[in-house]
C-alpha cells in the first residue's frame, strides 16, 4: 500500500508543474501545447511498445474502443484547460479544473445508477456556490457589468476540463480492470496525439516558429505532468480507488498555486480565497461518497 501512495504522491507532483509550464508556452497556441505533449508522449510509448513486441491484435475491440473515447475526451481536457490558463489566474483555473470528483461523483449516479447520497448534494451547492465566488472575484463584476470577459471565459473553460476530467477518470478505471498501464496509456495517449494534430492542420496552426523556451517548456510538459504525472494516475486506477485518486489530485493546485505565486507573483485574493476553500470544502464532503 505504502509502494501505491508514494507512486501516486510522485505523480501529483508532477502534475502540478503542468500549468506553469503552460503559462511559460506564452506564444504558442493552446492547442499546440497539448499537441507537442501528447505527440512526443506518444512516441516515447510506441518506442517501448515495439521493443516489447506489443500489438493491437491482443487487445479486446472494446476495451480498445473505449481506450480510444479515453484519448478522445482526454483531448477536449486538454484543449478546454491549457485555454483556460491563457485566460485566467493559475489558481482559479487549477481549483477548479480539479473539481473533478464532483463531477465523478455526479457521474457515478447518473451512470451507474448509485443513489444521489447527502454528501454528493451538499458538495454540488457549495461547489457550485465557489465557483461563482471565483468567477465573480475574476471577471471583476460591479454592479451588472463584467469588467474582465476573459477570465470568467478562462474560468468557464476549466470546468469543461473538470467534466472531461471525470469522465477520463471514470473510463480509465474501467479499462485498466482489464488492460495493464502501459497498453492502455499507449492507445489513449496516441488517440488523443492524432485527434490532436487533426485539429490543428485543420485550424492552420503552425508547428514552428516559436521562441525556445516554449519548445523546452512542451518538451518536459510531455516528460513530466504527462509520462510521469498521468501515467503515475492510470497506474493508481487500478491499485486505489477513484474517489482516493480524485482526493489526491487536490495536491495539484495546492502545488500549482504556490510556484505562481513564487514564479509569476500571482496573488490570492479575499475571491479566490472563499472561492478556493468552498470548493475544496465540497470536494471532500462529495468525495466520502464518490467511489464507484
Amino acid at each position: 500500500m505504502i509502494k501505491n501512495i508514494l507512486i501516486f504522491v510522485i505523480g501529483i507532483l508532477s502534475l502540478a508543474s503542468s500549468s506553469i509550464l503552460v503559462k511559460f508556452c506564452s506564444d504558442v497556441p493552446s492547442i499546440m501545447i497539448a499537441t507537442y505533449r501528447l505527440v512526443i508522449s506518444s512516441i516515447i510509448l510506441i518506442g517501448i511498445a515495439k521493443i516489447k513486441g506489443f500489438s493491437l491484435k491482443d487487445v479486446d475491440k472494446r476495451d480498445l474502443l473505449l481506450s480510444i473515447l479515453s484519448g478522445f475526451i482526454l483531448t477536449i481536457h486538454f484543449i478546454s484547460w491549457f485555454a483556460s490558463l491563457k485566460l485566467t489566474s493559475v489558481a482559479s483555473s487549477v481549483v477548479l479544473v480539479t473539481t473533478n470528483p464532483l463531477f465523478v461523483g455526479i457521474f457515478s449516479v447518473i451512470f451507474l445508477k448509485e443513489k444521489l447520497q447527502k454528501e454528493i448534494v451538499i458538495g454540488i451547492f457549495l461547489s457550485i456556490f465557489g465557483s461563482i465566488v471565483l468567477a465573480v472575484g475574476d471577471s471583476g463584476l460591479s454592479g451588472f457589468s463584467i469588467k474582465d470577459t476573459d477570465a470568467l471565459l478562462g474560468d468557464l473553460l476549466a470546468l469543461l476540463g473538470a467534466v472531461c476530467a471525470s469522465c477520463y477518470l471514470l473510463l480509465g478505471s474501467k479499462v485498466r480492470e482489464r488492460l495493464d498501464i502501459m497498453t492502455y496509456i499507449t492507445i489513449a495517449y496516441s488517440s488523443s496525439a492524432i485527434f490532436l494534430l487533426a485539429f490543428s492542420i485543420v485550424q492552420g496552426i503552425s508547428f514552428t516558429g516559436y521562441s525556445t523556451t516554449s519548445y523546452i517548456s512542451m518538451v518536459m510538459l510531455a516528460i513530466f505532468p504527462q509520462m510521469i504525472g498521468h501515467t503515475s494516475v492510470n497506474w493508481s486506477l487500478k491499485h486505489l480507488k477513484p474517489s482516493m485518486v480524485a482526493i489526491g489530485i487536490l495536491g495539484e493546485p495546492i502545488g500549482a498555486t504556490i510556484m505562481a505565486y513564487f514564479i509569476f507573483n500571482e496573488t490570492i485574493d479575499i475571491y479566490k480565497f472563499i472561492g478556493i476553500c468552498l470548493i475544496f470544502l465540497s470536494i471532500l464532503i462529495a468525495s466520502r461518497k464518490g467511489a464507484k
